[in-house]
C-alpha cells in the first residue's frame, strides 16, 4: 500500500502559518493526493482530488489554504471551502499529514475556513466525512456540527456522514494560526452508492 511521503521537519515543530494558495498549487496537490491515498485505504475507493477544478476554490467564492511551519517548509495540512449555494459554504479537502497530527492543526485550519466563509457572506457551512474518521467526527462535533441528510446525490449513509452548522457572527473573528494567514501570491512562499468521502 502506498504511504504518504514523510514530512521533513524539526523535532519541535514551530507554529504553522496558513497560506492561501490556488487549489492546483504543488503543495496543495501533494496533500490532497495523500488524503486520497488514505481514503482508498480506508474505504477501497475515493474520487480523485485531481478531478476537482481549481476554480472551485477561487476567491471570492472560495478559498484553499495550506499550513506551513516555515516559509520554505513542506506543507503539513490543508483545507478549503467553496460556495455551495447562496449563503451556504462547503468545506472540503481537510487533511493533516500523519507526521503532524496531534498538534491542533485541523482545528486551526477549520477555524480559519469558517471565518473566511463568513466574511464572504456564508451563514451556514456543510461538509462530509467518513464514518471511520473518528478524529474528524470528534473535531466537527466540538465545533458544533450536527448530522444532516446527505446533500450529495448517490452518497451511501453507511459510509459517509453529512454535517452542517450555522455560522455565528463571531466566526468573523478568526484567531487563525500563530503565524497568521498569508497569500502565496504576495508572500513568496513555495510551498457510493458507496462512494468514499472525498470532501
Amino acid at each position: 500500500m502506498t504511504q504518504p511521503s514523510p514530512v521533513t521537519r524539526p523535532a519541535a515543530l514551530p507554529p504553522a502559518a496558513l497560506v492561501v494558495v490556488p487549489y492546483d498549487h504543488p503543495e496543495a496537490r501533494r496533500l490532497t493526493r495523500a488524503l486520497h491515498v488514505e481514503q482508498r485505504a480506508s474505504y477501497g475507493f475515493a474520487d480523485s482530488p485531481d478531478d476537482t477544478p481549481s476554480s472551485e476554490f477561487a476567491p471570492p467564492a472560495g478559498e484553499f489554504v495550506i499550513a506551513q511551519p516555515g516559509p520554505t517548509a513542506q506543507a503539513i495540512a490543508c483545507g478549503g471551502w467553496h460556495t455551495l449555494s447562496p449563503g451556504t459554504a462547503e468545506i472540503k479537502r481537510m487533511y493533516v499529514h500523519p507526521d503532524a497530527r496531534g498538534q491542533a492543526l485541523g482545528r486551526q485550519v477549520l477555524t480559519h475556513l469558517e471565518a473566511s466563509a463568513a466574511r464572504a457572506g456564508a451563514t451556514r457551512v456543510m461538509l462530509e466525512t467518513g464514518r471511520e474518521n473518528r478524529a474528524a467526527l470528534a473535531l466537527y462535533k466540538s465545533f458544533g456540527y450536527r448530522p444532516i441528510a446527505p446533500y450529495v446525490p448517490g452518497r451511501n449513509e453507511d459510509i459517509n456522514r453529512a454535517l452542517a452548522k450555522p455560522l455565528p457572527w463571531h466566526a468573523l473573528r478568526s484567531p487563525t494560526a500563530a503565524g497568521g494567514t498569508l497569500d502565496a501570491s504576495t508572500s513568496g512562499s513555495t510551498e457510493a452508492t458507496g462512494r468514499a468521502p472525498t470532501r
